[in-house]
């Protein structure tokens, strides 16, 4: 039977608490949507800091994890039929959790894929169109004269904005009255957008009051506030 130490990232990363699931990550946007989940299950893990000032990502231990060089990641000792499980993509890993631990998602099966459809949501369009706008408006964008790129991800921000400002209407959260895995897949990116991008002006936050809500109450929680700094950073 397969073990962690089977695993060449654990030779960069060794594992203190083999018998505990393993998260190599950075508390980015994407990267703390899988430690939030941990927190709110209160599974035992041990997270492991992906330097990217390091290039960490690049290396051939977390190639072996994930080739497309990105966080998060997780190694499950205790996966399927009790086998290890290697698994990147942050939104497959947290429907891997919630189905594995049977929270966070609804059990009625129709209710479940809306969650899934909110999840896929995010990581199709509110992940890759707020990156563009941290990246247009705080990052290397700047270095850009023609100004139409950053207006383009500004309005499509917009866009997404006014769809979860709509779908928050008389919902506590994404999916109603339950908290679910679409809830910590979209907020950290909202925080991310206002907060770290600093664009809250630039796309009208105040004008989402829904949104701003539904924030506040998710970086309320316990568990966010503590998953939000998980992996330290060094």
């Amino acid at each position: 039977m397969s073990q962690l130490s089977d695993f060449p990232i654990t030779q960069k990363w060794p594992a203190r608490h083999p018998e505990r699931l393993q998260l190599y990550s950075l508390p980015t946007p994407n990267g703390i949507k899988v430690s939030i989940l941990l927190e709110e299950l209160g599974l035992a893990y041990e997270p492991h800091l992906v330097s990217f000032e390091q290039n960490d990502q690049l290396s051939p231990a977390f190639l072996s994890l994930n080739p497309n060089n990105k966080i998060p990641a997780i190694l499950d000792p205790d996966g399927p039929d009790g086998k290890p499980l290697a698994l990147f993509e942050s939104g497959a890993i947290l429907l891997y959790l919630a189905e594995k631990t049977g929270k966070f998602i609804p059990q009625d099966a129709g209710l479940r894929y809306e969650t899934i459809q909110w999840l896929m949501f995010q990581m199709g369009g509110i992940g890759p169109m707020f990156g563009q706008v941290g990246f247009f408006h705080k990052f290397a964008g700047k270095d850009y004269e023609d100004k139409r790129p950053l207006e383009r991800y500004i309005g499509e921000a917009k866009r997404l904005l006014g769809v979860l400002e709509q779908r928050l209407q008389g919902r506590d959260w994404i999916m109603g009255s339950q908290y679910t895995i679409a809830d910590i897949a979209i907020f950290p990116w909202v925080r991310c957008l206002v907060g770290f991008y600093g664009a809250g002006d630039l796309v009208g936050f105040a004008n989402f009051p829904n949104v701003q809500r539904a924030l506040d109450a998710f970086l309320a929680r316990p568990a966010v506030a503590r998953g939000v700094d998980i992996p330290k950073r060094d």
